[in-house]
């Protein structure tokens, strides 16, 4: 069987309708709930939320480290990731139909999908890599810091030792760590620096995207501001693509070329960082940009706070969509708040 084509290498990664289950105590639990966006080479692309949304279950769910239920992720135009569930429900219910035809079209797509999802080659996930969110659990504590960062290229099967050691030396110059760091263990570091070997041991495989899982939430304020301009001249210097997670939307703003919000599984809104924060539509958008402090405290006397309640602030007559209401700028919204939106901006 060969695999199968497709016609998504406009974009670096492209998630498409990406669903991510999970069964607790026999219960169904929609981490992500059909959700989908792209991010095109050298760009940041953050997404940002409320803590338990599903930012980070998106991240893992790219880079493999659950079996996505249903959806497809393309990296480079090649399915890297395909979950079958919403396929292979579409095919019992076709079977109840009798609609042959549709059976089989769906048995061939269900096979290209796990074909595609089980022949994956292991070189491309590995231009994917993943900074966490807790520089401390993220660590193997009986590691030396040179082990841990040349982890992924020992299991890439290189084998010379003065290569490896010195690619090691290389990237922690680059995250401003020093040479005889190496072969200390993560216990002697601060969590500024947990968190520069996490990023180096990132690098050092030489991605083209990283997901940047809250990078910078476990740490303290002053550290923060490092470790971002750290991440930001990896990016210039090493032309990285990065997914940036976040519940910061401040940093977001600072860090990213265009942003989606999630709320409850969803993505509720997207649009290039300066639109969004100029013209947000999605009232669940509103109520996060209203949370963010300013050191004024004339302003913060006056600061509105706005709270979401979806069962007040969203119409309920029809099933929201996906509609793009400026160009880049996409809410999901029914066709009653489109048009609202639409006069809001007056296009």
């Amino acid at each position: 069987m060969q695999e199968s084509k497709n016609n998504h290498s406009a974009h670096l990664l492209e998630v498409e309708h990406l669903k991510q289950y999970f069964t607790v105590g026999g219960e169904t639990i929609k981490g992500v709930d059909d959700v989908s966006f792209y991010i095109d080479k050298g760009e940041v692309f953050g997404l940002v939320g409320e803590s338990g949304c599903g930012k980070t279950t998106t991240g893992r769910a790219i880079i493999r480290l659950y079996d996505a239920t249903s959806g497809n992720v393309y990296f480079n135009g090649q399915r890297i990731v395909a979950g079958t569930g919403d396929l292979k429900d579409a095919l019992k219910a076709a079977k109840k139909e009798g609609d042959s035809a549709k059976v089989s079209r769906l048995k061939k797509e269900i096979a290209e999908a796990e074909y595609d999802h089980k022949h994956c080659k292991r070189d491309t996930i590995t231009k994917i890599q993943m900074i966490f969110q807790d520089p401390i659990a993220s660590l193997n504590p009986r590691m030396t810091v040179r082990e841990i960062i040349s982890e992924g290229l020992v299991i890439r099967g290189v084998k010379d030792k003065d290569y490896i050691n010195k690619k090691v030396i290389e990237v922690l110059d680059m995250v401003g760590l020093l040479p005889e760091h190496a072969d200390r263990y993560p216990h002697e570091f601060s969590g500024g620096q947990r968190q520069r070997i996490g990023i180096a041991r990132s690098i050092v495989m030489e991605p083209d995207i990283i997901i940047a899982d809250e990078p910078i939430s476990a740490l303290d304020v002053s550290i923060q501001a490092q470790i971002i301009n750290l991440i930001n001249d990896l990016r210039k210097n090493m032309g990285l693509t990065i997914l940036f997670i976040a519940h910061n939307l401040s940093v977001v703003k600072y860090f990213s070329d265009r942003i989606a919000v999630m709320y409850y599984g969803k993505i509720v809104e997207s649009a290039p960082s300066d639109e969004l924060f100029a013209h947000p539509l999605h009232p669940y958008t509103r109520s996060l940009l209203s949370a963010i402090p300013l050191p004024d405290p004339h302003y913060e006397k006056t600061r509105q706070r706005i709270t979401y309640t979806p069962a007040l602030d969203s119409d309920n007559s029809q099933e929201p969509e996906d509609r793009e209401v400026s160009p880049g700028h996409i809410v999901r919204c029914t066709e009653k708040e489109f048009d609202k939106y639409i006069r809001e901006l007056g296009v």
